[in-house]
């Protein structure tokens, strides 16, 4: 597993529950020292023991967990630098979720062994979508309900997720948006200057 993903695993804990809960979760775990290195790379087991710890320790489904990690990857400070990065797949939710598809490529030019699944947007209504997931390891779907979530929040557009669960390798999110402008979405700073999204779709 590479170490990115145990590594914001980490961060997320520490960051949302606090560094003295981290480091329960991580003794239950039996990962000493209570630490990973980004682009190193680790037993898959250790996610697994990390996720059961955290279940155990949080009194949370590991369900739950996974996508209130996909949350905090979009909204908490100490990850505004994904935020940019994903908020340039378009200007509006729409056109975000139309960029999914090239997500896996575009972490690989920033992390070269990085090796996140396979996504598939298909667009089969107005306003419906689905986004297939793809790939040996089930749960990254969920993260990618969190992280749809959060954007959703971000654009200030109003949706439905629902996650149909894991099935012969694929996870598969069905999206519906019910509105494009339900609130007003966060700025997001394009060229320097705090832009409102709704104005710079007009």
């Amino acid at each position: 597993m590479h170490g990115l993903i145990n590594n914001t695993l980490q961060c997320f804990l520490q960051d949302t529950y606090g560094g003295e809960t981290w480091a329960e979760i991580a003794r239950r775990a039996d990962i000493d020292p209570p630490e990973f290195e980004a682009m190193l790379h680790y037993e898959p087991e250790q996610t697994d023991q990390i996720l059961d710890s955290a279940a155990l320790h949080l009194c949370k489904p590991r369900e739950a967990i996974l996508e209130d990690v996909g949350t905090y990857l979009v909204s908490h400070p100490n990850t505004e630098a994904l935020r940019r990065l994903l908020r340039f797949g378009g200007v509006t939710f729409a056109e975000f979720l139309h960029s999914m598809d090239d997500l896996p490529d575009r972490a690989r030019l920033a992390v070269p062994d990085l090796d996140l699944p396979g996504l598939e947007l298909t667009e089969y209504a107005k306003d419906r979508f689905a986004l297939r997931c793809t790939g040996p390891v089930p749960g990254f779907g969920l993260v990618l309900v969190g992280v749809l979530r959060a954007m959703a929040d971000d654009y200030g557009a109003l949706v439905i997720l629902e996650y149909e669960g894991w099935n012969l390798g694929c996870e598969r999110i069905v999206i519906t948006l019910i509105e494009t402008e339900f609130a007003e979405g966060r700025q997001f700073d394009l060229y320097g200057t705090p832009v409102d999204h709704r104005r710079a779709a007009s």
